[in-house]
């Protein structure tokens, strides 16, 4: 089925929630209001729609291909690459001194939704070469900046992250790539590198490849890894292309989904060493890398958004087509359309709540990382770089998780049709799945949530939100409306849930970590709950008032419904979370490891 981007919903977000004014009175940000951010949607909605989405099923009929070590995807992604590229969507939220747009994450990570939709194999290699401009624009020299930036900034070079090896895993420690120091300042790079989405492709010109490895001499472990940036093709010093590099792509990876996307083992050094450049200084390179890293686990998580917006438009057509069984309530006397019933209702608002939920805390951590590079008061700045981080490990865990759910109902909704391949909803569910592993698993991301965001300042942090959204609670409260006093009930007996879970895994991580530990991914579950339902929250009081000036009553009450299903059928799942993470950690270890 096609594609249709939901713009209306995104435009209600960036506008009410993002607060997209605010972001547009920051210097640098002047013309990238609301006018601006409505105008670039609907072209991005244009050529996703038209170009890219229809490509999505033939990307996983015919996959990328190796041979001969050479990849070649699927038919239509270079010419589709080529527009994209053309188009300057690569460039979009990248500085225009290096030949990008300079719009804010606001309005990208709104872009980034779409392009997901349409076809999330494709997308992941814009999304790994916006993580590598990340990486050269922070650490990079001067000469590695003018060298490699705009070639990638204009898509006609493309990146990746190296990181994981075959020993290694997400266990970075272990990384044994190794980088040997040249008398000209380069290095000579050995290794193998797995998992490396878009290793090698047709689609451009060059690929430029951020690789992990340790100098000779280097200390164990973390500390002791470098950051390199290691073309595929030679650059002269004039910008033209000269030999092949000594990294080679041996095999792509036989994958459950995103098939159409080429992920590569890459050889360096096979014959010689593979020449690299130093990214910043030496021993330094996992601190680079993370800020690849954090670009593209806010990236993944606005996939999960993204697949499960698909998967949600896909089973509410085929509910409105699919006619089987009588009405329960004897309001048809003939069987009707799927939509009728009770039970498949109830399907589609939960895929409907979460995407929109979720669509919300990723547009409103965009606007806070715009704030944290952008706003000229450096306390401003400092608040909302904190609460930004604070999110991001929410934004990747909470929305991949969900988009499993999402998509798994999606295949439901579609009865036994779903299991069957031809329908295409089994995609979806397939694709969902890489989501929460890659860029870290759901645990990673748990660990971050628990070590860095809550224990390290002992829930300082968290606890400022919380007061932030006690404060939506009260506005809530003061309104004549069942709906605003249902939603208030349940968003404070989530966020006090939040807090005393907040407390346990501070007063614990230390003392007792494998108690704190143990809840870990539960307490990312609740907290990605919260910030998604008080998110709609706000939601609905926005709807509420607009309703109430006649401005798009069907869509604002629609709106106001999805909160109204949001807070009932999922925040309030939160206590019992609470719970489980607070008063259910010994069980978790209680049982002998030979009962297993």
């Amino acid at each position: 089925m096609s594609y249709t981007a939901p713009l209306k919903d995104m435009l209600f977000t960036i506008e009410h929630l993002a607060r997209i004014d605010q972001v547009a009175q920051m210097p640098g940000f002047e013309d990238a209001g609301l006018e601006t951010a409505q105008a670039v949607l609907e072209e991005c909605a244009k050529l996703n729609e038209g170009v890219i989405a229809p490509l999505n099923w033939e990307g996983d009929k015919y996959p990328s291909s190796f041979h001969d070590g050479k990849v070649t995807t699927t038919p239509g992604f270079k010419e589709a690459f080529k527009q994209y590229a053309e188009g300057g969507w690569q460039g979009l939220q990248h500085p225009a001194d290096f030949g990008g747009q300079g719009l804010p994450k606001t309005i990208g990570a709104a872009c980034g939704e779409i392009l997901n939709s349409a076809n999330m194999s494709f997308a992941l290699c814009p999304l790994l070469t916006d993580g590598a401009i990340e990486a050269l624009l922070t650490a990079g020299s001067d000469e590695l900046k003018a060298t490699y930036l705009e070639k990638l900034v204009s898509g006609q070079w493309t990146g990746t992250m190296n990181l994981t090896e075959p020993q290694a895993g997400s266990d970075l420690a272990a990384v044994r790539s190794r980088a040997e120091p040249q008398p000209d300042g380069t290095y000579k790079v050995f290794g193998t590198k797995i998992y490396i989405t878009y290793g090698e492709h047709d689609m451009a010109e060059n690929i430029v490849h951020l690789v992990l490895a340790r100098v000779t001499g280097a200390p164990e472990g973390v500390k002791g890894i470098s950051l390199f940036v290691v073309p595929k093709f030679m650059v002269g010093k004039d910008g033209t292309l000269g030999a092949r590099n000594d990294v080679h792509c041996v095999s792509i990876e036989h994958k459950m989904g995103i098939k159409a996307s080429p992920t590569a083992v890459l050889q360096y050094g096979d014959h010689g060493g593979a020449v690299g450049y130093l990214v910043g200084q030496e021993n330094r390179g996992l601190e680079y890398m993370f800020i690849m890293m954090n670009a593209a686990r806010y990236a993944v998580g606005v996939q999960g958004i993204a697949i499960a917006e698909r998967a949600y438009q896909k089973a509410v057509v085929y509910a409105k087509d699919r006619v089987q069984s009588r009405p329960v309530d004897g309001t048809l006397s003939a069987a009707a359309p799927i939509i009728h019933h009770p039970d498949v209702k109830r399907m589609l608002m939960t895929m409907r709540a979460y995407t929109e939920g979720c669509r919300a805390m990723a547009a409103v951590a965009a606007a806070a990382y715009d704030a944290a590079h952008h706003h000229p008061d450096a306390d401003t700045r400092q608040q909302n770089a904190a609460f930004y981080e604070f999110l991001v490990p929410l934004v990747k865990g909470y929305s991949t998780e969900m988009s499993l759910e999402v998509t798994s109902l999606g295949v439901q909704v579609h009865g036994g049709m779903g299991f069957i391949e031809e329908t295409g909803a089994a995609q979806y569910y397939r694709d969902a799945k890489i989501l929460t592993i890659y860029e870290g698993t759901t645990a990673i991301q748990a660990n971050d949530l628990v070590g860095r965001k809550t224990a390290r300042d002992g829930g300082t942090g968290a606890k400022a939100i919380a007061a932030q959204i006690e404060k939506t609670e009260n506005e809530l409260v003061q309104r004549d409306s069942a709906n605003a006093r249902a939603v208030h009930k349940r968003l404070k007996a989530a966020r006090e849930a939040f807090v005393d879970v907040v407390e346990f895994i501070a007063a614990n991580t230390r003392s007792n970590p494998n108690a704190a530990f143990a809840g870990s991914v539960p307490y990312l579950m609740l907290a990605g709950n919260l910030m998604a339902g008080w998110q709609l929250a706000r939601s609905l009081m926005v709807a509420e008032d607009l309703s109430a000036k006649g401005q798009d009553t069907a869509f604002m009450q629609a709106k106001i419904t999805t909160a109204r299903f949001y807070a009932d059928h999922i925040l309030s799942r939160a206590p019992g979370m609470r719970d489980a993470i607070v008063e259910g950690a010994e069980a978790v270890t209680a049982l002998a490891i030979e009962s297993f």
